[in-house]
């Protein structure tokens, strides 16, 4: 097996991701992007692409101009869904700014449920969220989404959340038949990506 880049997605877009409004906010961006029917490498380009334009709050984001995220978009070949997109990555950053104090803390006690007040975050990309997040909000872990277990599978490994947390903690020995980089178990949120990306065929 290739090695396959062993990072979360949060990484790949710049995001360092933190218990703070910024980066927390920078990442139900980039989850929003992914939960589209699209490659998940070219929502790590357009959210990166958003970024790098300097669009990292809800603040700036929602003060942009909606032709300024749908060129964004365009750059970065996110083009299928780049108008609808626009439109629901603004609606989200004001309901946060005029509900939330524009600060995704707030619902963090409820999290991922919570975060589905937001148009345009279903189930799905909630707990994509909450696969990257466990890091910085430990209580949801562990959580492995079903893009992840299908990566698991891939591997010869359990599809248990709970037997996939052993492996990082070090409390269960990886099956001899599997083969992972070193570095894919050092936390849950950076296994949880990398059994995505063997699911998705991602090197």
């Amino acid at each position: 097996m290739s090695r396959r880049c062993v990072s979360t997605f949060a990484k790949d877009a710049g995001i360092q991701l933190a218990d703070e409004p910024a980066p927390l906010f920078q990442l139900l961006v980039l989850c929003m992007l992914q939960a589209k029917p699209i490659r998940a490498t070219v929502a790590v380009d357009a959210a990166r692409g958003l970024f790098e334009a300097g669009l990292t709050t809800p603040e700036k984001l929602s003060a942009a101009p909606r032709s300024q995220l749908i060129r964004i978009f365009g750059a970065a070949g996110y083009a299928r869904y780049d108008e609808s997109s626009a439109t629901r990555l603004r609606s989200m950053s004001q309901l946060l700014i005029d509900e939330h104090s524009a600060d995704l803390r707030t619902l963090r006690n409820t999290a991922p449920k919570s975060l589905q007040v937001f148009d345009g975050v279903g189930p799905a990309c909630a707990t994509m969220f909450a696969r990257e997040a466990q890091g910085v909000w430990p209580e949801l872990a562990p959580v492995f989404d079903k893009k992840a277990l299908q990566g698991a599978e891939k591997l010869g490994l359990s599809q248990d959340p709970e037997e996939l947390a052993a492996l990082v903690a070090g409390s269960t020995e990886l099956p001899a038949a599997a083969e992972l980089p070193a570095d894919a178990l050092v936390d849950l949120p950076t296994f949880a990506a990398y059994l995505v990306k063997v699911a998705l065929g991602i090197d």
